[in-house]
């Protein structure tokens, strides 16, 4: 029969046919195969298990189940369970995660992608061994923690002899995030469906079977099941009339045969459809507590000979005769089968909650305190989907108005958590038909002002009302709820533009936050919301806090997002950096994102050109991982910039990739960065109207692209493009509106920016002048923008016929931006070494500059003596794929191993520093 339903999928065959070979030569990968029910998924798939099995490859399965779809990690905890003999030999801290994420030890789970880490260490392994082939059924049914655990694996299959294949009906975010290919099966071709249906029913009457071709549309499933249902009433043509969707037809099918069997049998068939993946005791035991008799494993074959169960156990033969055991039951038969399992489960507390819950019609708190529970440990192994849906279901149950009121908002925070806005509008609406405590009403209104502001704009009163009521829940006992709230309204200043008497508000409530002055959270909020007015107390704690030790990473990556935003690019590169290692090992990923973006920011700030890319590829990868599109955005605008400072030509790309997310949420810090790469761009290419015009926009207050303290960075570039575009009273006019701010704050990139700016404004009698002291003022810890004003200087000395002077200085710049990499700055150098009477050639490129951003990375790690394993943990990938980066990498440094990296690196990548 399985022979039979794989007609007409030969390329599909060959698809899977040749990702098991990929896995049995050590260079595995994965796909999604996507269908409607009955397409034939199962047995394409089953014959390809079968081909690896010839082949020498272990096959794993899990199968996803409708009634365990919340129970976090349940699909994990089937794959974890027949890999379990490796599970010992993982790093400690992967181990740990792994054990709490599958419910085997009660402890929380630090980060869900600690979690995947673990689980693609953990399959590495067992492949090392032996090639593993890991097949995924019913994928759209499992829940969602093992699914982003799984596609986290499967993006970074590479070269391990390991194959994944998950099945599904439906490509949902959980899987068509993940990038994977997909292997879409469509109905089979009117020939080929004739051929099937003449090989299962022979001699069909002409009409009969043109009737079955039509309602089974090209299904291999209901073209040999609906001649059984044809059969079954004795020939004649009985099927339901009328315009049934063909999925409910066949359950209807499966439901005709289910009617005749006997009713032990029914009632196991039915505990087994509602049992996940309980065992063959469970649901036996079960069976005989539901019926007061006895029941054993011969109940099972009648249920085989009607072709409802495979004969090797409790497998259904298709998915849709778990959905016909669901219907064709009463509820009271449902919920009596739930019950039953109640009292066979004891030791799985979620399970157990969940078949409570189906058991009960009404209130119950009983159910309602076992589900708010396993919510609590779906939260520790890090599922918010399968906590909020257990909140959601406890609520339901619960009489009490107080008890259902809290579980309501603490279900709308969890939707607003993880994304789902109108789900956890929805729940704020029931949580305020009841009687709110003055808590309550307080988180209540938290959640409503998020949703109101939920995009990046943050207009109107209500983010500083957010943040005094974030102060008033501080100051009642909720420090913790308090200090989150004042995060929302503190980002809106960042991201969007709330308005000067909304920003005063909003200070003015970070600064009586119940908390620690020395705090590192309390720090950045006053960066992010006043670093012009904070501006001079920031700086003086972010150097306090270089002083302590590295122990903090949390603290580490809020601080350097704070040093960027009063204007110390170099200080935020320096406390990021401290936050990277500890950030990877606790699998915090999200927070790494950011991190990473941080450090990718800075360095294009500071011309870093190749520490920046090496940061950017990765922070883009894991916000897209991580769901986080205006991180994702700012690290595309970032690129841009990037790329305008080494002439890269995808410099627009990105910048246009990153306004298509910015623009419609009005994220203004990153359609300020877009402006600067533009006008970066621009100037470099000597279209210095266009670098005005792109530039201007970053400094207009009525512009989308305005932002208050990113403009800091681009007041230089503005007044040259500005003086050379025959603009110069228009960057007068924005000297005029900044030059107050520097009594107020010293931010470094605003001074650099006043004074550099200046010099090129200024007459010729005072211009060099002007020049030194903007020279003078550059931090020893930011070479290109001393190399800027070298280039500055140079090209008025040259102008002024000191063509002698200007070499010197000129000569300077151009060795700062070649070390940088910072190609475009390089060349303009080089065009007025040309012009002052000499020559500077091009330096070749470096090394490391053949090298992919992975490889780079792979090359430090390698060269500070880590092993593959090591390097492994560090970047969230398998030992095998580091070993393939080092091979790949080895030919374009002209080395012949790991030992040699130290040096070839050491001589390339530290130049820009000893310039500096």
């Amino acid at each position: 029969m399985q022979r039979r339903a794989l007609l007409g999928r030969e390329t599909e065959r060959r698809a899977l046919a040749a990702l098991v070979e990929q896995a049995a030569s050590g260079a595995g990968g994965a796909v999604v195969v996507l269908g409607a029910p009955g397409i034939g998924k199962s047995a394409l798939v089953a014959e390809a298990a079968a081909r690896a099995v010839d082949r020498g490859i272990r096959v794993i399965t899990a199968v996803g189940v409708e009634s365990e779809e919340d129970v976090a990690c349940a699909g994990l905890h089937q794959l974890v369970h027949q890999l379990r003999d490796g599970i010992d030999d993982l790093p400690g801290a992967q181990r740990a995660a792994l054990l709490a994420a599958v419910g085997l030890v009660d402890e929380a789970v630090p980060d869900l992608y600690l979690v995947g880490l673990a689980a693609l260490t953990l399959l590495s392994d067992a492949a090392v061994k032996a090639p593993l082939l890991v097949v995924v059924e019913d994928a759209h049914w499992m829940d969602r923690a093992s699914l982003d655990v799984l596609g986290f694996v499967a993006r970074r299959i590479e070269s391990d002899p390991l194959a994944l294949v998950a099945v599904t009906r439906g490509l949902d975010d959980r899987l068509g995030s993940a990038g994977l290919p997909v292997l879409r099966l469509d109905p089979l071709t009117d020939e080929v469906s004739g051929e099937l249906l003449d090989a299962v029913a022979p001699g069909l009457a002409q009409q009969v079977r043109r009737r079955l071709l039509e309602e089974a549309a090209g299904n291999p499933l209901a073209l040999t099941e609906l001649p059984v249902a044809l059969r079954s009433v004795g020939g004649a043509y009985a099927l339901t009339p009328g315009p049934l969707p063909l999925t409910e037809r066949l359950e209807r099918t499966f439901t005709a045969r289910v009617s005749r069997l006997p009713v032990d049998t029914r009632a196991v068939l039915l505990l087994v459809a509602l049992n996940g993946d309980g065992t063959m005791d469970e649901c036996l035991a079960a069976a005989a507590r539901m019926l007061g008799t006895a029941v054993d494993v011969a109940a099972l074959g009648p249920a085989v000979g009607a072709g409802l169960l495979e004969p090797w156990g409790m497998v259904f033969r298709h998915p849709l005769v778990r959905s016909a055991m669901h219907h064709a039951a009463t509820a009271a038969e449902r919920q009596a089968a739930h019950a039953a399992l109640v009292a066979e489960l004891d030791g799985q507390p979620d399970r157990q909650a969940w078949h409570r819950a189906a058991a009960t019609a009404g209130p119950d708190e009983h159910a309602a305190r076992d589900l708010d529970l396993t919510a609590g440990r779906a939260l520790r192994r890090g599922g918010v989907a399968a906590a909020l849906a257990a909140l959601r279901r406890a609520a339901e149950l619960t009489a009490d108005p107080s008890a259902r009121a809290d579980r309501l908002l603490r279900a709308a925070e969890l939707a607003l958590e993880s994304g789902q806005c109108d789900v956890a509008a929805h729940l704020l609406a029931r949580a305020r038909s009841l009687e709110l405590s003055a808590r309550d009403q307080g988180r209540a209104a938290w959640v409503g002002i998020a949703l109101v502001e939920g995009s990046a704009r943050g207009e109107g009163n209500a983010t500083a009302e957010l943040a005094e009521l974030a102060v008033g829940i501080a100051a009642g006992g909720e420090p913790e709820l308090g200090l989150r709230m004042l995060w929302g309204a503190v980002l809106h200043c960042f991201w969007g533009e709330p308005g000067p008497a909304a920003r005063r508000r909003v200070a003015a409530a970070v600064d009586r936050m119940p908390v620690d002055a020395d705090n590192a959270g309390l720090v950045a909020l006053r960066a992010y919301c006043a670093p012009v007015e904070r501006g001079r107390t920031v700086l003086d704690a972010l150097a306090g806090q270089l002083e302590r030790s590295a122990e903090d990473a949390e603290g580490d990556q809020l601080l350097g997002g704070a040093a960027v935003t009063v204007g110390a690019p170099a200080l935020a590169g320096r406390l990021t950096a401290r936050s990277l290692d500890a950030l990877r090992a606790q699998g915090r990923l999200s927070m790494l994102a950011r991190a990473l973006c941080v450090q990718a920011g800075s360095a294009a700030r500071l011309g870093d050109v190749r520490a920046g890319h090496l940061a950017a590829e990765e922070a883009a990868e894991l916000a897209r991982e991580t769901g986080q599109p205006l991180v994702h955005a700012m690290v595309h605008a970032i690129r841009a910039q990037l790329a305008a400072v080494c002439g890269d030509p995808r410099a627009e790309a990105w910048a246009a990739e990153a306004e298509r997310t910015a623009l419609p949420g009005g994220a203004r810090p990153a359609l300020a960065i877009v402006q600067t790469a533009r006008g970066q761009a621009a100037l470099c290419q000597g279209r210095y109207g266009d670098a005005f015009g792109h530039l201007r926009r970053v400094f207009d207050p009525a512009d989308p692209a305005f932002h208050p303290w990113l403009r800091f960075y681009g007041v230089a570039e503005l007044v040259e493009a500005a003086v050379r575009s025959e603009s110069a009273e228009a960057a007068r006019e924005v000297l005029a509106d900044l030059a107050p701010l520097e009594e107020t704050t010293p931010s470094p990139a605003l001074l650099c920016g006043l004074r550099l700016a200046r010099a090129l404004l200024s007459p010729p009698d005072a211009a060099e002048e002007l020049y030194r002291t903007a020279l003078d003022a550059v931090p020893v810890d930011w070479p290109f923008e001393r190399a800027r004003v070298h280039l500055a200087l140079g090209a008025w000395l040259r102008r002024h016929r000191r063509p002698a002077e200007s070499r010197v200085v000129l000569q300077a710049a151009c060795e700062v931006f070649d070390a940088l990499g910072a190609s475009a700055w390089a060349e303009r150098a080089r065009q007025e070494l040309r012009a002052a009477g000499t020559s500077s050639p091009r330096r070749d490129p470096a090394a490391v500059d053949r090298l992919t951003s992975t490889e780079l990375h792979v090359a430090q790690l390698a060269a500070q003596g880590l092993t593959n394993r090591e390097i492994g943990e560090r970047l969230y990938v398998s030992p095998r794929t580091v070993s393939t980066h080092l091979q790949r990498m080895f030919p374009k440094l002209g080395v012949t191993s790991r030992g040699e990296l130290a040096a070839v690196l050491r001589g390339t990548m530290t130049y820009a520093e000893d310039v500096g």
